[in-house]
């Protein structure tokens, strides 16, 4: 094990809080989460592991990167995928960005649950799909058989609706609104409820065209911001 990875692993543990630590299992054994089986937890907040990371990029590289995202420990993970982010951030260099890239797609197995795809995909993968012309890596992702690759790939579409592009984020939801899995339902109704927030009547044509057939986890993060008579309606308007 390097150095820096030690340093590393080592000031996370300086600010773990054990009885959030022993919390976290019970918590997600309830099935209130998506975690990986084995998962293990320091209890470090998220603000902490910013820190860190913030510390340790510029110092940290790929192959160490890669030992941080295989851990079982979701600090670990977590903090990896900051670090990542804050790389990719901060080069100017094409050939970096698409090692950076290359580096996040060949690690998509350790990147499963949800809050390690929403720290990450939209910053990353999805300023680059955009920025570079590059739908095909959202789309392959989109048609994958794994739930989390076409999470990714939907929330990676953040990065076009704060841009004021819609219809990536409209043919991907479109095309997972049957999905089985509530957290996919979830990252389909974030999405809608953003792009509501840039543009309304965008939203509003796209709920008239398939509100009936939305889950109703996905309808109620898609309204979330609308006026609350507008809600109603919808809400009392499914079959």
């Amino acid at each position: 094990m390097s150095t820096i990875i030690k340093e590393i692993q080592e000031a996370l543990a300086v600010l773990s809080i054990p009885e959030k630590a022993e919390f976290f299992p019970k918590f997600f054994k309830t099935g209130k989460g998506e975690y990986g089986e084995g998962d293990l937890f320091l209890g470090v907040k998220v603000p902490d592991q910013r820190s860190v990371a913030k510390e340790y990029y510029s110092k940290i590289n790929l192959d160490d990167l890669s030992t941080l995202l295989s851990s079982k420990y979701h600090e670990h993970r977590l903090t990896a995928l900051f670090m990542l982010i804050s790389k990719f951030e901060k080069t100017k260099d094409k050939a970096v960005k698409e090692e950076i890239i290359t580096f996040y797609l060949d690690h998509l197995p350790h990147v499963n649950n949800w809050d390690l795809v929403d720290s990450s995909c939209y910053k990353i993968l999805g300023r680059y799909a955009y920025e570079n012309g590059q739908e095909e890596l959202l789309r392959n992702l989109s048609d994958s058989e794994e739930m989390w690759h076409k999470r990714i790939a939907v929330v990676g579409t953040m990065h076009y609706v704060k841009k004021g592009s819609f219809e990536l984020t409209k043919e991907f939801v479109t095309k997972n609104l049957k999905h089985t899995h509530d957290l996919m339902h979830k990252a389909n109704g974030w999405l809608l409820r953003e792009m509501g927030q840039k543009n309304e009547s965008e939203l509003i044509r796209f709920l008239n065209k398939h509100y009936q057939e939305m889950p109703r986890t996905c309808l109620r993060y898609a309204i979330e911001k609308l006026d609350e008579e507008v809600r109603q309606d919808y809400l009392k308007g499914r079959i």
